[in-house]
């Protein structure tokens, strides 16, 4: 399986920090979100190549794994099989996602675990001396879509075991499914010892990254951008939100990182029982690049204020 390399992907060096990769997503992703780019027949695949990327480099436990196998990550069994064993490092029969997961089969490789057969040190074979022992359950990030969260979906997902013949599963995404939540697949982990039950297989909810707006939960969080003027007389702007856009009242003398609260635009509740709110936060924007007759109008207006913060 031919690597990813993630710093290309995103456009940044290997030592780029964390606001840097912040950065180059948001410039990616304002380019490439289908949201945006509804008119590139190719942006939706490009899109989810540079979420998988960030939700690598973004997670400080993810890019350290990611850096230390680096390009030999899969010499010497280094390989994962697109899962982790609840509790601790995976072992016994490999199970393999295709890809059906909403992440890369790359993603899923590395970032599974420990896949193989039973051998002389698996602790499954060693519980077998002691009788009957359910199956480990076992992990698997699934990444999931802003609107599978507001609409409900259901997910075909390929699943493999010990490189046997693949079968199809369907798992459903409730409504009001939130980042980190566990959905469980009842008895499609590893097997039992001794005709006991089969594991589970805990699928973790990933949500696909938004350019436009972030997550906390069930609420949003979004900017709106303001000339310094619009902050002094206030405005109306445009905040875009999983309902759509929105256009809300900029008060006059709003301040630098202000919050708005538009209550009921924000993810849908679990059992549809309402929505969480949107927080539009104000940025002043302030211009680099004026012309002569800008900079005459402020050293105008620098001699007629007699706004004097310092003064304060």
């Amino acid at each position: 399986m031919e690597y990813t390399d993630y710093y290309k992907v995103l456009g940044v060096e290997k030592s780029a920090s964390s606001d840097d990769i912040k950065k180059a997503f948001k410039r990616l992703a304002r380019k490439y979100h289908p949201d945006v780019a509804k008119d590139e027949p190719e942006a939706e695949e490009t899109f989810k190549r540079v979420n998988e990327a960030y939700e690598v480099l973004s997670d400080p436990e993810k890019r350290r794994k990611y850096d230390t196998l680096g390009a030999n990550w899969n010499q010497g069994g280094m390989g994962g099989g697109g899962f982790r064993r609840a509790g601790g490092s995976g072992g016994g029969v490999q199970f393999d996602f295709g890809g059906s997961t909403g992440f890369s089969d790359f993603f899923e490789s590395f970032f599974g675990s420990g896949a193989g057969s039973y051998g002389a040190g698996d602790p499954f074979r060693q519980a077998a001396s002691r009788g009957p022992r359910k199956g480990a359950d076992l992990e698997a990030d699934m990444l999931v879509t802003i609107d599978e969260i507001m609409e409900g979906s259901s997910r075909d997902i390929k699943l493999s075991q010990g490189g046997g013949e693949a079968k199809t599963i369907r798992v459903k995404i409730p409504k009001g499914t939130i980042e980190g939540q566990i959905i469980r697949c009842s008895g499609l982990g590893q097997p039992g010892v001794q005709g006991s039950p089969a594991g589970d297989l805990l699928l973790s909810v990933r949500v696909e990254k938004h350019p436009l707006f972030s997550l906390d939960g069930h609420d949003v969080y979004c900017e709106v951008l303001i000339t310094p003027w619009e902050a002094v007389l206030g405005c109306s702007a445009e905040v875009t939100t999983p309902h759509g856009t929105v256009r809300i009242k900029v008060p006059e003398g709003a301040e630098h990182g202000q919050l708005m609260r538009l209550r009921g635009k924000g993810l849908i509740l679990p059992k549809e029982a309402g929505f969480g709110d949107a927080y539009a936060g104000v940025e002043v924007v302030y211009p680099t690049d004026i012309s002569a007759a800008e900079r005459e109008l402020w050293e105008k207006l620098a001699e007629v204020s007699d706004f004097r913060p310092r003064d304060i």
